[in-house]
């Protein structure tokens, strides 16, 4: 029995304690590049989305376009670079809650309808990149070692 519950626990842990680099690297490209480019087509359609955002029923629909727009460019710009990681995916997490609530609420009939939106398993990305980091493999993680109180250690959250 112990050598089983090694071999599919310990030993696939031990694995993945060498990969802890790679989940968040992919999470944030996948989501960096989807918002990247939503934000740019956004950004170079503004007169449509703010129709879009008065059709939904956003207040001040003039000023939200272009912020909403700004921060998924920017964010996932920022998403893929690893830089400023946690508060892009908190920004990005929040338009998607926006999203969900302006313009998905109303077909929302049970909680599979709501899983199954794109926006939500966005949004669970972007939870768990603002609350696990970007990893290692990120300018966030090089700036903290550069210029962090305590450069010799690990910064929690950016372990190899």
């Amino acid at each position: 029995m112990k050598g089983i519950v090694h071999w599919l626990i310990a030993w696939p842990r031990e694995v993945a304690a060498h990969l802890g680099w790679l989940a968040p690297l992919f999470a944030r490209i996948t989501v960096g590049w989807v918002f990247l480019l939503s934000g740019w087509g956004k950004l170079h359609n503004l007169p449509q989305v703010t129709e879009n955002f008065i059709g939904w029923g956003i207040p001040f629909p003039q000023f939200f376009t272009p912020l909403t727009s700004g921060i998924e460019f920017l964010g996932g710009l920022f998403l893929l670079l690893g830089l400023l990681t946690r508060i892009s995916a908190g920004a990005l997490a929040v338009t998607m809650i926006v999203a969900i609530k302006a313009a998905k609420w109303a077909e929302v009939d049970t909680l599979e309808t709501l899983l199954g939106f794109d926006e939500f398993e966005y949004l669970a990305l972007f939870l768990w990149l603002a609350i696990a980091g970007p990893g290692f493999l990120s300018i966030d993680y090089l700036l903290l070692r550069r210029f962090g109180r305590t450069p010799a250690k690990l910064v929690e959250g950016y372990a190899a």
